[in-house]
């Protein structure tokens, strides 16, 4: 899962530089083995304390996406990394981001994607990126639609959980609050892509289907597919409000920095890129239509 604390003293600004840093990672802005800026300069360029600088760093080390040591600041040791069968030069490098992808996807007139995922976090950073470029007339799709299937809400996931008390909800709610904040976030930035007329058409759809994700998928433009497993990890993660934190060892999943395999259709019908962006093109077509609600 793409995790975040559910609430703390400074919540919506943990939140916001937790997100900002992440996509940073993602995007290749801060690559693999690159240093963080200094948690001063961080904390000067977002207009927030050094504390919660200081909790975004431990959150980030504990997820793993940075190692951290006195007095060498905060390494990047994991992106999200892809192993692509297609023969283009950012998708050979190893490494490479999930954000090269999306941008060329984008870059096409009709945008279409369509996605399933445990939560909507690690797509709402990827799309706010690609709104950005258009923002900026770097790129001009005429239309983007996106369907996306989401566990149901009344579905007793197995993960997150904490690791001895799997009775205890407080993750469950944190893992809701999260894919609610950016599920709303990813709504709002494509609808106002369509109201400020940069984008004429935009059509969006989520609906949650009573499955628990083993995996995350990304079918886009009707030609590509991104597949990959969520791996179950124990790790560390501060839940409370108001100064009242309590640190807890829980089982999760990450998926921002999950390998995906990344295949493209092409003319042979009969050739491993096109089975298999068929078959989970099919498949997510059978969920939407049978399952999900």
């Amino acid at each position: 899962m793409e995790t975040h604390t559910n609430a703390d003293s400074g919540g919506r600004e943990f939140h916001r530089v937790a997100d900002d840093l992440r996509a940073r990672m993602t995007n290749g802005t801060y690559p693999l083995r690159s240093f963080l800026p200094s948690q001063r300069d961080l904390a000067e360029e977002f207009g927030v304390s050094r504390d919660t600088v200081s909790r975004v760093m431990r959150e980030l080390a504990n997820e793993g996406w940075i190692e951290s040591r006195q007095g060498s600041g905060s390494r990047v040791v994991k992106t999200q990394r892809i192993q692509s069968s297609t023969p283009k030069a950012t998708r050979q490098l190893q490494g490479a981001t999930l954000g090269p992808l999306l941008s060329e996807a984008f870059e096409q007139p009709e945008v279409t994607l369509d996605v399933y995922t445990l939560t909507s976090e690690s797509l709402d950073a990827h799309i706010r990126l690609q709104a950005e470029r258009i923002h900026q007339r770097s790129i001009a799709p005429q239309h983007i639609g996106l369907r996306m299937i989401l566990p149901s809400e009344e579905l007793v996931l197995p993960y997150p959980r904490v690791k001895d008390d799997k009775d205890d909800d407080r993750l469950r709610n944190r893992l809701h609050d999260i894919t609610g904040r950016h599920t709303e976030s990813l709504r709002g930035v494509l609808r106002d892509l369509r109201t400020e007329k940069l984008v004429p058409s935009v059509d969006i759809q989520i609906r949650h289907a009573p499955l628990t994700p083993t995996l995350k998928l990304y079918l886009f433009n009707g030609v590509e597919a991104l597949h990959g497993p969520y791996e179950v990890i124990q790790r560390q993660i501060d839940v409370g409000s108001d100064g009242e934190i309590e640190e807890i060892t829980a089982l999760d999943v990450l998926g921002l920095g999950a390998t995906l395999s990344h295949q493209v259709k092409d003319a042979d019908p009969n050739s491993p890129g096109t089975v298999f962006v068929d078959t989970w093109q099919s498949w997510f077509d059978s969920v939407w239509n049978f399952l999900a609600e």
